[in-house]
């Protein structure tokens, strides 16, 4: 019960993610969230658009495995492990914070969905 209110969570994190990304990358909001120069939001806007759209399907195939109740388990556990895996790439590469944003809720989510709580 737990794990799966968790890994609601990272899927409406990530639904967040999709929308300053793919709405309002290029918007003052946007600029405050990712540390970014309006000119540099303006010339990646597309990029920034394409990203979101892979955040979109990370948190789509949460939903997908919370909509199978237990049966959704291993997909549950795929997506998380998803998340995770792009939290540190990004955290790696990008900005620490985005371990803080991504990959410790994913982490979490599933050390409590594998523990069954």
């Amino acid at each position: 019960m737990i794990g799966n209110i968790l890994v609601g969570l990272v899927a409406l994190i990530h639904c967040y993610i999709v929308y300053l990304e793919m709405v309002l990358w290029d918007t003052p909001r946007g600029h405050k969230a990712f540390g970014l120069t309006p000119d540099f939001a303006k010339a990646s806007k597309v990029l920034a658009a394409n990203q979101g759209l892979y955040n979109g399907f990370l948190a789509a195939g949460l939903i997908w495995g919370l909509t199978l109740g237990a049966a959704g388990f291993q997909i549950k556990v795929f997506f998380l492990l998803c998340v995770a895996i792009a939290g540190l790439y990004g955290a790696a590469t990008v900005s620490r914070k985005i371990l803080f944003i991504q990959t410790v809720p994913a982490a979490v989510a599933l050390i409590v969905l594998w523990l069954g709580w």
